[in-house]
């Protein structure tokens, strides 16, 4: 269902849009404000779906390189010319193949509200066809960090980074929904890997393996239909939680 708030952004110039959402995205998804307790300084970090880049932004201040990966192609060339200079932004989106796909979008909507896919689900009603590669394909160095948002194709874009994840060990954070697709392949997928999943709950990071994700999700699933706005403003409390932080098992958030 689109928000009165999607449409009329549909209407307005993208930089106020963009500016809009990376202003208020802090308050719906916290784990933006704790990049220090898994991210560490220096080196590449590679944002998978970047949308208006909220994250690119913050990442682009505490790394030395940014790498953000969009298929949409107005948001692509709207990061390209409002991400700071050490960002570079790969209009493609990220599968377990190099080619060119389809991409779905909603009906009325030019990607704009972060629903787009590269599989289509019944909100979507007309596609593109872009560029598709993998991760691994992009020849990348030092490598910290990845954060992960494609709207149910996480598990092919990680396979697509298999190598890149194999050799770097980076942390991942991966917006992981029932709603959308099953959660336990992408987690057996990592965990195969020698990874362990954590949710931010409350203000403390929760082990993965003793959080009910799919029991939480449930619960709250209502809250995801309000919209980006009517999210932003809500009063604090219980929130949706969809974001999976994935560390090597040595490691635990907020720790060197």
């Amino acid at each position: 269902m689109t928000t009165l708030a999607a449409a009329a952004a549909a209407r307005l110039p993208t930089r106020w849009v963009g500016s809009a959402a990376c202003a208020v995205y802090p308050r719906f998804e916290p784990e933006l404000d704790r990049l220090s307790d898994f991210c560490p300084a220096g080196g590449t970090a590679l944002d998978i779906g970047g949308w208006y880049g909220p994250w690119s932004r913050r990442l682009a201040a505490r790394c030395a390189h940014v790498v953000t990966v969009e298929p949409v192609p107005h948001l692509a060339r709207y990061l390209e010319a409002s991400l700071p200079g050490n960002a570079r932004v790969v209009r493609a989106a990220a599968s377990d193949r190099n080619g060119t796909a389809h991409l779905w979008l909603p009906a009325g909507d030019r990607g704009d509200r972060g629903g787009s896919s590269l599989a289509r689900r019944d909100i979507h009603a007309h596609s593109l066809e872009v560029p598709c590669l993998t991760i691994d394909s992009l020849g990348l160095r030092d490598v910290r960090f990845v954060k992960v948002d494609v709207d149910g194709e996480e598990l092919p874009a990680l396979l697509g980074a298999s190598g890149l994840l194999q050799r770097q060990r980076p942390a991942l954070l991966v917006e992981l929904e029932r709603r959308i697709r099953p959660v336990a392949p992408v987690v057996a997928l990592l965990t195969g890997q020698g990874y362990r999943g954590w949710v931010l709950a409350g203000r403390r990071w929760a082990p993965l393996d003793e959080f009910d994700l799919a029991a939480h999700q449930a619960r709250t699933e209502h809250l995801v239909h309000r919209g980006l706005l009517r999210r932003a403003v809500a009063l604090r409390g219980t929130r949706y939680i969809n974001s999976v932080l994935f560390l090597p098992a040595d490691r635990l958030p907020g720790r060197k």
